[in-house]
């Protein structure tokens, strides 16, 4: 029989201290992330305050003797003395109170598919036992607009009688957005189409019988089958392309998310680029004086150690966002000398650049430029863009010239724009032509460049 064994190893190995991590995740984090951050850590942390920026006075303005230093020295005092006895802050009417609970009660969030499709449900005259085969419908109603199980299934799970459901399917499927409510994408297509009166029409055969031919442009073979022109499938399958495959698309709150810049590139008056923090949504926080001396003049240890571990702590977050501060503020002047000509011209003058490069002029490892432009974004004379955006492999021209892979995407996207509609340029085409202009890339390249721009294929992209 085996006996129990006790073994005991010694070991290194690195771990990262909370305030490492806690650095790492403001460096990270974006202008709206990093104001959550900071208010939780103002909520948890009592010795952090947001200071307000007060306004300079005049330079010639005479002090009066009432305010001199050594009164407001005393009222200085006084100030810290109550806030430490009374731990309150400044005490607001009524009327105030009540203008900004009206405030905070007008904000509404976003109206959601379940609650437009319930809305128009309860407004609906129906029977009362068909608006509640509507409610367990729509509760099975996913994001996009499609039901998750079948009828069958929902009369089980919620011993409601499936004629009620079938019902009260009828009604929702009637209702805004149109389509919604469909078991799968054909019979969403129907409903739409239905809904703008085209019932047995060539559209409608379409949908119902050569879904995945349209789907693969085969409109020969789609016409030779239903005995038409191609001409007539080719308008049939344009009137297709107006109906939407995902009803429940515009009620996605995902589907346009709010982004704000953390860094504005423009001209100054004397017409250099200059780049700014924006430094939305990120107050300024620093150690409350009167937490301060507190930690001086009170006698209790615990008192005194746990203020002291709050203080170091709060010194660690203002220190982390001045340092995310100054890195994002070197980056952005760094690109403004090196992407001079994309700030001036367009992404077709994007140079290639690696974030090693980068790292090495500002003093910092490739991990820090990672982190620090992670999720973020600039707001340039050309729009909106990711900061990661202007970090790109390229290519080199017969002439020497460095060109990033977003210009030879533009390239592509150029090209394909100006093609014959009805003669399509493939991607060995593509290469060839590229190749004319200097630019030598490989055919599986011009696809995946093709992909993220959500340009189909050549024999997709055919007109009749």
């Amino acid at each position: 029989m085996a006996g129990i064994d006790f073994q005991q190893n010694l070991s290194q190995s690195q771990v990262l201290s909370p305030q490492m991590r806690q650095s790492l995740e403001i460096l990270q984090a974006n202008s709206l992330e990093l104001g959550q951050i900071l208010q939780q850590a103002i909520a948890v942390n009592p010795v952090l305050e947001v200071t307000q920026h007060d306004e300079e006075l005049p330079e010639d303005l005479t002090p009066d003797a009432e305010y001199d230093m050594e009164t407001l020295s005393e009222l200085d005092d006084d100030f810290r003395e109550l806030q430490i006895m009374e731990r309150r802050t400044t005490s607001t009417s009524q009327d105030d109170q009540e203008r900004r609970d009206h405030y905070y009660n007008s904000i509404v969030a976003p109206e959601t598919l379940q609650q437009h499709l319930l809305s128009q449900l309860e407004h609906s005259i129906n029977p009362e036992k068909i608006k509640t085969a509507g409610r367990e419908i729509i509760g099975n109603i996913d994001d996009r607009g499609f039901l998750s199980t079948t009828l069958e299934n929902m009369a089980i799970s919620s011993a409601l009688p499936l004629q009620d459901l079938e019902k009260a399917l009828a009604v929702i499927q009637n209702f805004d957005p149109a389509g919604v409510g469909a078991s799968d994408l054909a019979e969403s297509l129907l409903i739409q189409l239905h809904k703008r009166g085209y019932h047995g029409t060539l559209e409608t055969r379409i949908v119902q019988d050569f879904l995945n031919d349209l789907a693969r442009k085969r409109y020969p073979e789609i016409a030779r089958k239903l005995g038409v022109s191609t001409s007539s499938i080719t308008q049939a399958a344009e009137t297709i392309a107006t109906l939407t495959p995902d009803p429940g698309a515009e009620f996605d709150p995902t589907s346009n998310p709010y982004i704000t810049p953390d860094v504005i590139i423009r001209k100054n008056a004397d017409g250099e680029w200059e780049a700014n923090l924006t430094n939305d949504n990120i107050p300024d926080v620093a150690i409350s004086n009167a937490y301060k001396d507190l930690m001086a003049s009170t006698h209790d240890s615990k008192a005194r150690q746990y203020l002291r571990d709050q203080i170091r702590d709060g010194k660690v977050i203002i220190r982390s966002i001045s340092q995310r501060q100054d890195t994002l503020l070197k980056l952005a002047n760094e690109l403004i000398k090196r992407q001079s000509d994309y700030f001036a011209k367009g992404p077709r003058s994007l140079k290639p650049l690696t974030m090693n490069e980068v790292a090495d002029v500002i003093g910092v490892h490739s991990a820090t430029i990672s982190r620090a432009v992670a999720g973020k974004y600039v707001l340039t004379p050309h729009g909106l863009v990711e900061l990661r955006t202007f970090f790109t492999s390229g290519y080199e021209t017969k002439d020497g010239q460095q060109v990033s892979n977003t210009g030879v995407r533009d390239t592509i996207q150029e090209m394909i724009a100006n093609e014959n509609p009805k003669k399509p340029l493939s991607d060995s085409a593509l290469e060839k032509m590229l190749k004319e202009k200097g630019l030598k890339v490989a055919r599986r390249t011009i696809a995946k460049y093709r992909d993220q721009l959500n340009i189909l294929p050549s024999h997709l992209r055919k007109q009749f």
